[in-house]
């Protein structure tokens, strides 16, 4: 009699002929889709867990020690063969060009000292990633010129995950500021017209940076938020999947879910101990933020403004209600308020 297959993970009897063995371990289908990746060079099955990864490349370990390095200033893979030396130090070839470049474009790893605008107690750092239209110095100026017209309010970066485009950064600011004084709309309209894209890309995402200060005045104040705050999230993933505007894949690669648990505090202890790095849909790596990474770029203005009001009121809620209030709070009770103040959030939303 044939001994029985089992999957290692899940104990599913697995038939004959299927199964993938991973790392000596036998695995279903399913649990291969759960909690696998292939290596990019080798194509190798490997758990999540164990690769080298960036924005752009899975590898197994074997692989990343015997083709690859990782850029010193923006952390990106790179192969051997497209790796720029620079005083015995690996670059990609955005940040090289940047090494001796005095322009418009920061390099990837450029933090200023944040300037902050608005009144009030919660602020929203963007971070706006557009391709197709080129790592071009007079674009950038032009960009910049027209968001910093009264005050300095972004920056620009390069980013080795971009093809060939720009990251437009904000110094952090109230969602009235976002709102009514600074000018997204005309960006976004230049932006436009200079050729760059953000939601037709396979690159671009939105990332807003909320300060964790205005979680509480102490740490285990704004923890407390944040539980309830990733409580939310995982309960309410497939609407916020919906609204993310991201496939699938690019979900599961660049802002991965943590899984839901019972409770917020269950879920925030999966969190410190993820993994993933950043690449997860509520970023918790930061020490003065918090930074919500679900969201597909876009350039439309709407839908942007949009965004900025799903991230408060998500914060809202996590603040307002205790955790079995938000349990039992519907998905259509939480979109109600947002819904009633602006129509075109409903569109979004709903």
């Amino acid at each position: 009699m044939e001994e029985e297959r089992i999957c290692t993970h899940c104990g599913e009897v697995i038939s004959e002929g299927e199964g993938t063995t991973v790392n000596g371990d036998l695995l279903c289908e399913e649990c291969v889709d759960d909690h696998c990746i292939t290596c990019d060079h080798c194509g190798e099955v490997i758990y999540t867990d164990d690769c080298i990864t960036d924005d752009n490349t899975w590898l197994c370990q074997d692989c990343f020690e015997d083709y690859y390095r990782r850029c010193e200033n923006c952390d990106r893979i790179i192969h051997d063969n497209d790796v720029n030396w620079h005083c015995d130090l690996p670059y990609c070839d955005s940040c090289y060009d940047d090494l001796d470049s005095d322009d418009e474009i920061e390099e990837y790893s450029y933090k200023p000292t944040p300037l902050f605008r608005g009144d009030g107690k919660r602020y929203f750092g963007v971070e706006l990633e557009i391709d197709c239209g080129g790592k071009d110095n007079d674009y950038a100026y032009r960009l910049k010129n027209i968001g910093n017209s009264q005050l300095e309010n972004i920056y620009i970066k390069s980013d080795g995950s971009l093809d060939e485009g720009l990251e437009i950064v904000s110094h952090p600011m109230t969602l009235d500021y976002h709102m009514n004084e600074m000018n997204w709309e005309g960006l976004m309209k230049e932006a436009v017209n200079l050729g760059y894209r953000s939601h037709q890309t396979s690159t671009c995402g939105l990332h807003i940076h909320v300060n964790r200060n205005a979680f509480g005045d102490n740490q285990s104040e704004q923890e407390e938020v944040i539980s309830r705050i990733l409580f939310f999230v995982e309960k309410n993933w497939n609407e916020i999947f919906r609204f993310s505007r991201r496939n699938s894949y690019n979900m599961n690669r660049w802002s991965a879910r943590y899984g839901f648990e019972k409770t917020g505090k269950e879920i925030l202890d999966k969190a410190k101990n993820s993994s993933n790095g950043r690449y997860v849909a509520v970023n918790l790596n930061n020490y003065h933020t918090i930074e919500f990474r679900l969201f597909r770029g876009t350039l439309k203005y709407n839908t942007f403004i949009a965004t900025l009001q799903m991230v408060n009121k998500i914060c809202d809620v996590a603040i307002s209600m205790s955790e079995s209030e938000i349990d039992e709070m519907s998905w259509s009770e939480f979109v109600g308020e947002i819904v009633e103040k602006d129509k075109a959030v409903m569109r979004l939303i709903q």
